[in-house]
């Protein structure tokens, strides 16, 4: 079904609004709090989100059938002065003038907030996270052109979760809230700990009362606005729908299909009101909303017109979470600023049959209807799939904007599954978080985007004995100067070294950034709708979710095994340079010696075209990295998981290694993910897939990401679909975890980089999410107008 007069109307007027600072909740909050001080901080929070809920200002757009905003305006994005005070306060002055991701904000906005944020300044993450940490990994947290870029979560509330919002739906608070007064009930105050688990449940009462409170007052408006002048008939009807629909849920269970939807809407931006993490993903939507679907059908005639509208209303609803970004370094490091609410569809059903159901196809329509980022929608394959949801899935993909992504559960259950806890039944109901990271759903403290790790740069320092070339200053450890590497075995045990210490120092910042989360920034709320946290009695950051991890991604890991393989070949094997001497050409940029160069990039072998040599490489460059990260514990008694994936970060931290062994020039962007170098995998997707294939995804339990580019012509014939269908069986028998698809062509990208403004619904994808292109920085741009174009 097309997209509707309703929809095409709230969609234009989504897009006039430019992006503006909200001061509403940083009042709210800081009001709270001062009322509050000396209390637990379980209770400080949950009271702070129920003053919130209920003083923030309320509206309803004319022809919304979903309804509930984060902020007090549409475009607008709410201050967290809990995380945001230091650096918006130094930013103040320049979210009007700078270049990217700007946001409006009046003189007397910048004088109002330079009176709320002091109150915090002293007490946020980022300004107590690095005093408490030893003095050796602050000088490795404070280097400027890093391994490690640990920011993410230093400047923000942990996100990345799939919350268990299919029980809320169906079964509502009320639920949550019998569940926790029993514990109340059975809590004996005697015990030791038990003082916090007394505060926990009772900010989770506080909590539910806070969002029953908040639906109520839309109820409310809807009502007033209802009996307004000049009103239609048909509008009254669905005003008095969304009153009737407030009133019950999110604390009663859906009992109609726009109840359940509009129940979706409400937890989950509650959670974005709650705090300002990334990625509070939503998970399979399709498997928990499908039933309500058929018995709204089968008792009460819903038609599919309507549900068509209704999921479009709530697909648009989603590009409405706005973020204030700090810059630098997110809008580098996360290019875009997308808030990657992954919605998963498809997938497998307990007993292993096919799960793609109605929901999940108007789920894929309502993605080509609407045409924005968000969500950041992925389906599931499998062998026993159905072949609609691919030929569903088509249709998107072939418009454009990289979506959805495409995920392998053969390869992901069996790896969730390295967790000798998690059950067959969990790793088969998993949910994607944020970008590419699988997780279990429902139950999982996952972090998984905890930090980016620089694989290119500590090849780059194994080669000049630890010194970074940049800063002339020694950063890491000392592995031999260039007359010690006298084999190619000498180098890779020097490379080795380094990444072990790096990643060494990256668990001691996460350690204490986690511990920093638990004693600053308990997440009540959120708590509350992600299994084992009321069971244990301890909040998300506290360890409380049945599942705790902290996952983590190597960046670079193409470049590492192109240059390798080049040291391999050219120094060691046919010694037609030395490494001194090698060395000494990268160290100049190639200056002068472009003949050597164009040697290395057409005549050594690269990763990505099925060569057995170099894809080994890699695979050998990717298990060094999760090995080392794996044996690590977190502050919550999880595991570290490693993930293999950029986000958008390979652009600025290939701005911090200089040229390697590959051919490749200082400060070019590092390759994306597990993809080849651009421009390197020159023999077809197949040889591409193969090579890929060889990388053990089972041991990147975080996650990895596979970008392909294709023409916009491959994918109208009836052929062509097929052919594609086939590939995506290939992709699923190989073994590969993750692939995605920018259909665009260069031409397109290059109109937008000359005449933005005609483009400003061009949505491309960047890494694991996707992005509206004109709002990427030029050097992002570049990145995805130079990927390998495919053909199929």
């Amino acid at each position: 079904m097309p997209l509707s007069n309703r929809v095409q109307a709230l969609k234009e007027e989504h897009l006039r609004h430019p992006k503006a600072i909200c001061l509403e909740r940083a009042r709210l909050f800081v009001e709270s709090c001062r009322q509050t001080e000396g209390e637990h901080p379980y209770i400080v929070r949950a009271k702070a989100l129920k003053h919130i809920l209920t003083n923030m200002s309320i509206f309803i757009q004319d022809g919304e059938l979903i309804v509930g905003n984060q902020a007090s305006g549409p475009g607008k994005a709410p201050v967290f002065p809990e995380t945001d005070a230091n650096w918006v306060l130094e930013q103040l002055d320049h979210f009007n003038t700078r270049e990217m991701r700007k946001y409006q904000i009046t003189e007397g906005e910048k004088a109002q907030l330079r009176e709320l944020l002091p109150f915090w300044e002293h007490k946020t993450l980022l300004y107590n996270g690095l005093r408490q940490m030893n003095a050796e990994t602050l000088s490795v947290y404070s280097q400027p052109y890093p391994v490690i870029s640990p920011n993410l979560n230093l400047r923000g509330h942990a996100g990345h979760f799939v919350p268990n919002y299919g029980r809320i739906v169906n079964e509502g608070f009320a639920s949550v809230e019998q569940e926790v007064r029993e514990k109340l009930a059975g809590l004996k105050h005697t015990d030791p700990g038990n003082l916090d688990k007394d505060n926990f449940y009772h900010s989770i009462l506080i909590c539910i009362e806070a969002i029953r409170i908040f639906a109520e007052r839309y109820a409310d408006l809807a009502l007033v606005l209802s009996k307004g002048d000049g009103v239609s008939s048909q509008r009254q009807r669905e005003l008095m729908m969304i009153h009737e629909t407030c009133k019950r849920v999110p604390y009663q269970g859906a009992r109609t299909f726009l109840e359940g939807v509009q129940s979706l809407w409400f937890i989950h931006m509650v959670a974005q009101i709650e705090g300002n993490g990334f990625a509070y993903s939503i998970g399979r939507a399709d498997q928990f909303l499908n039933p309500i679907y058929e018995r709204d059908v089968r008792e009460n005639g819903l038609t599919e017109e309507f549900a068509q509208e209704i999921l479009d209303c709530f697909f648009l609803k989603t590009n409405q979470i706005v973020r204030i970004a700090d810059v630098p370094p997110k809008t580098n490091y996360f290019g875009g600023v997308n808030m990657t609410q992954n919605l998963l569809l498809g997938g497998q059903k307990p007993d292993g049959s096919d799960a793609f159901n109605k929901v999940s196809a108007m789920m894929l329509k309502s993605d080509v209807n609407v045409h924005l980022d968000q969500p950041n929608l992925s389906i599931r394959v499998h062998k026993n799939m159905n072949d609609d949801l691919l030929r569903c899935a088509i249709e998107n993909i072939k418009k454009g904007g990289g979506k959805p992504a495409i995920f392998n559960d053969e390869i992901i259950i069996p790896s969730l599954m390295k967790d000798p806890n998690v059950t067959k039944a969990e790793a088969v109901d998993y949910g994607i978080v944020g970008c590419v990271e699988p997780v279990v759903a429902n139950c999982t403290n996952g972090w998984t985007n905890a930090a980016m790790f620089n694989l290119a740069k500590c090849l780059e320092l194994a080669l000049h004995n630890g010194v970074d070339p940049f800063s002339n200053k020694q950063i890491g450890p000392e592995t031999g100067d260039l007359s010690e590497l006298k084999t190619y075995e000498d180098v890779l045990e020097a490379y080795n070294k380094q990444v072990a210490y790096f990643v060494e120092q990256m668990v001691i910042m996460l350690n204490t950034w986690d511990q920093m989360h638990a004693e600053y920034l308990p997440i009540p709320y959120l708590s509350s709708m992600v299994d084992g946290c009321i069971e244990s009695g301890r909040d998300l950051a506290h360890g409380g979710a049945k599942y705790n991890y902290t996952g983590v991604q190597g960046v670079g890991l193409s470049n590492v095994a192109d240059s390798l393989m080049a040291l391999k070949q050219v120094v060691f094997t046919e010694k037609k340079v030395t490494l001194c001497k090698l060395v000494q050409m990268m160290d100049n940029n190639f200056e002068g010696d472009d003949y050597f160069r164009t040697y290395l990039i057409n005549r050594v072998p690269k990763y990505g075209n099925n060569i057995d040599e170099v894809d080994n490489i890699a695979r050998e460059v990717g298990n060094l990295y999760c090995d080392e990260v794996a044996q690590y514990q977190n502050y919550r008694g999880g595991a570290y998981r490693p993930g293999l994936f950029p986000v958008a970060s390979h652009v600025p931290l290939g701005g911090v290694v200089g040229a390697l062994p590959s051919g490749r020039l200082k400060g070019t962007p590092l390759n994306d993910g597990i993809s080849p170098v651009s421009g390197c995998d020159v023999d077809g997707p197949t040889s591409s897939l193969q090579s890929v294939a060889k990388i053990e995804h089972v041991k990147a339990t975080n996650g990895t990401l596979l970008n392909m580019k294709l023409h916009p012509t491959v994918l109208q014939s009836e052929s062509d679909k097929e052919k594609f269908i086939s590939l995506i069986h290939a992709f699923c028998e190989l073994g590969l975890m993750h692939i995605q698809f920018n259909v665009v062509s260069q031409e397109t990208l290059l109109a937008a980089q000359q005449d933005p403004q005609n483009y400003r619904d061009l949505i491309v994808r960047v890494a694991g999410y996707s992005a509206n292109f004109i709002e990427l920085d030029r050097q992002m741009q570049d990145d995805i107008i130079n990927r390998t174009e495919q053909a199929i």
